[in-house]
């Protein structure tokens, strides 16, 4: 190693790739591992008398081309007269060390296609992998996934967000399908990912739907939830209704506010913004259907459609008046899990479409799991939560601390 180090210093040899100094000192770790084993299996060492009884002996070594994180490696596996030697290291027709596995999970997760991966390890490391072998190590994470979308959550939630993504899905012909996200504020004032749900294509899900997937994570351990919010999707209140009795339904005002401008000529967009807010920011129920009734005097000729979309939410709109202003500025928008289907639909969109729906949901688990790496997003978190969580202590007579216990 001491040698490799000074010739590297001396002819500049490259760091990694086929050649490099990583891929040589990894030839001389991974090889004296392998011997070790030998030795370990055979009861001697090298040239040791031992061995000369007749018994089972050393014979000899057979290449392999092995793929690790330094690039491709030309490595000499030992071999035993009986063939009984069975490494552990680099097992019988392994190709590939663990590292470079979880390197091509790691890129998939970041939103690389199956190509670009390709095609960054032949630049990098100088080693070439089929789109096939990429599929092949992508497909290891599907057992995580099933267990991660059935492990046990918390038994009480203060907030539930509920957001859809749309991806494209190749069945029969390519077509929009909703890929939904339920993030949970833990009472500790944490973000947490309850589970991925596909949706099904056409007018959208009922009822029915939504209570089998609220029932799934109340079997899961949920026992209640203060607040879910949402935007608008149907069949969803009812479902709640019948889950959690006492959980309150809040539609996203941001949400409420784009399909508002969508009804709306854009240079009336700030006019608009302008008088809607005093409905929103209004100090109760009453006094936003006062200012609501002023919006629609004014705009309803010209946007009737405006009118009925606020009318028909009404009812999932006003539960967050009744709050102070801790709660209020937490609930009234889903920008909590925005942030989270942005760095989904990156990984998503680089991909066009997917052949199976069990595709697209290993796409969304690995963009998921690959969130907040470095854990300063969890600290950020629980800092803006905290007076949130007090005030939600207060309001909903102690349910938090009940649903600790």
């Amino acid at each position: 190693m001491q040698q490799l180090s000074e010739r590297a210093r001396a002819e500049g040899l490259r760091l990694t790739g086929e050649g490099g100094l990583l891929s040589r000192l990894t030839k001389m770790v991974v090889e004296s591992a392998l011997e070790g084993e030998m030795e370990d299996h055979l009861g001697y060492a090298r040239h040791d008398p031992a061995g000369s009884d007749g018994g089972n002996s050393r014979n000899g070594t057979r290449s392999k081309e092995l793929l690790t994180e330094a690039g491709p490696v030309q490595i000499a596996v030992p071999r035993d007269r009986d063939g009984s030697f069975t490494p552990q290291l680099v097992r019988k027709r392994q190709r590939r060390l663990s590292g470079v596995d979880d390197l091509v999970i790691s890129l998939s997760a970041k939103g690389l296609t199956h190509g670009e991966i390709c095609a960054h390890l032949a630049e990098v490391y100088g080693a070439e992998v089929s789109k096939q072998t990429i599929s092949t190590i992508t497909e290891k994470v599907l057992e995580g996934m099933s267990a991660w979308q059935n492990r046990p959550l918390d038994p009480v939630y203060p907030v539930i967000f509920i957001d859809a993504v749309n991806v494209k899905i190749r069945d029969g012909q390519v077509a929009n399908r909703p890929i939904y996200v339920a993030l949970a504020v833990t009472c500790e004032g944490t973000r947490e990912i309850l589970g991925l749900w596909a949706g099904e294509h056409g007018d959208g899900e009922g009822a029915k739907y939504w209570l089998r997937v609220l029932s799934e994570i109340k079997n899961r351990g949920t026992q209640d939830c203060l607040i879910v919010v949402c935007d608008g999707l149907k069949g969803l209140p009812e479902a709640i209704a019948t889950v959690w009795p006492r959980t309150i339904t809040q539609t996203c005002i941001v949400h409420l506010l784009r399909n508002s401008f969508r009804y709306a000529s854009k240079k009336d967009w700030s006019a608009i913004a302008k008088d809607l807010k005093p409905v929103y920011t209004a100090a109760s129920e009453s006094d936003a259907l006062d200012r609501f009734v002023e919006f629609s005097e004014k705009w309803e000729k010209r946007y009737p459609a405006i009118i009925r979309l606020w009318t028909n939410a009404w009812a999932e709109f006003v539960p967050f008046l009744q709050f102070d202003r801790e709660i209020r500025t937490i609930i009234c928008t889903t920008n909590a899990i925005e942030s989270i289907n942005a760095r989904i639909r990156r990984a998503v969109n680089a991909r066009g479409h997917f052949p199976t729906e069990q595709a697209a949901l290993k796409c969304v688990y690995l963009a998921v799991m690959s969130l907040d790496p470095t854990g300063t997003g969890r600290q950020r978190w629980s800092n803006r939560w905290k007076a949130a969580l007090n005030a939600f202590e207060v309001t909903f007579d102690g349910r938090l601390s009940a649903g600790k216990k």
